[in-house]
């Protein structure tokens, strides 16, 4: 197989495509042939040698895919030789095989093309654990997505819209909020002029957040829990603004807020499969009728992964970049 490996930690040059033997499944797993992956902020911190694969999972970048089942293990019966499907990998999708748990498989949800997909898989299984099975986002709640032009942050205001949540969301153009603003977020807040705590404040007359999805870490912790509503749950899937901040644990504490820290690619294989399992059920529905689709800033071929790489890094795009095989 072809497969994007790494001459050491560094920046995008370190990428390169490499011929590698084929894995083979085994029990529990299948084998894909990969048609496109997608790339994500971990991928970028994994080639910097800040983000190792958990134990057990590939040293191959890359977090989701889709393409068509090659092989199945012993014990497979959900899935079969020829099967067009999407996955939730711990690492392997720069690479045209990949090895996967076969609860982590997921069918290509009705109306969305097999390179599509790829887009699909990451970003289902993070918003939907995150917003609804720990957060329990209701209908008619605030929710303020952080990062809103993101591959995250585009399916979040999507799915929380469809769901009867208020969107509020922070950008740092015009034209990302913009976009946002067209995919259902009823506030938009360009981060480099505007206070997004006041501006929360004055567009929910004084309530605040019931629901924050933040990928910034600590540069934000202070003023998302100022955010927050009575009752409010903090979510942080990311450090984009460092890892260490300080809480006021008194504001907290007469907010009777939660602060919820997770990430999706470490957790066990039963859990991801449960996430997927969900995704299938609530998600893929949406997206067929199309009251959810993922974005797609382009796609570049599996060679160009160092390109992709630094496209990511420029924040000069929207929704999800695609590497094809």
């Amino acid at each position: 197989m072809r497969a994007v490996t790494t001459s050491g930690a560094g920046g995008p040059d370190v990428l390169t495509v490499t011929d590698l033997p084929d894995p083979e499944p085994g029990p529990g797993e299948v084998a894909i042939s990969v048609v496109a992956t997608a790339v994500n902020r971990a991928d970028l911190l994994q080639r910097q040698g800040f983000y190792p694969p958990p134990p057990g999972a590939s040293e191959i970048i890359g977090l989701e895919c889709s393409g068509t089942i090659a092989a199945v293990g012993p014990d497979v019966t959900d899935w079969s030789v020829g099967d067009e499907v999407c996955a939730l990998l711990a690492g392997g999708g720069y690479a045209t095989t990949v090895i996967v748990p076969s609860g982590q498989v997921m069918p290509v949800p009705v109306g969305i093309d097999l390179v599509t997909a790829a887009a699909l898989p990451e970003v289902a299984c993070t918003v939907w654990s995150n917003l609804f099975m720990v957060a329990a986002l209701q209908p008619g709640e605030n929710l303020l997505v952080h990062g809103g032009a993101g591959g995250i942050g585009t399916f979040a205001i999507q799915l929380a819209a469809a769901n009867g949540s208020r969107v509020l969301t922070t950008g740092g153009t015009p034209e990302k909020l913009a976009a946002c603003a067209d995919l259902g977020a009823d506030v938009t807040i360009n981060y480099r002029d505007e206070d997004f705590v006041a501006v929360v404040e004055e567009k929910t007359d004084g309530h605040g957040a019931d629901v924050i999805l933040d990928n910034m870490g600590a540069k934000y912790l202070g003023r998302n829990v100022e955010a927050l509503a009575t009752e409010g749950r903090l979510v942080i899937i990311g450090m984009q603004g460092g890892s260490k901040g300080e809480l006021d644990i008194s504001r907290l504490l007469r907010k009777r807020g939660a602060v919820i820290a997770t990430n999706l690619r470490g957790r066990p294989v039963a859990d991801k499969s449960a996430i997927c399992a969900s995704v299938v059920e609530h998600v893929w529905p949406l997206v067929a009728d199309g009251q959810v689709r993922p974005i797609v800033h382009g796609t570049m071929p599996l060679e160009e992964a160092g390109a992709a790489h630094a496209l990511m890094e420029s924040g000069d795009h929207m929704g999800k970049i695609l590497l094809t095989t």
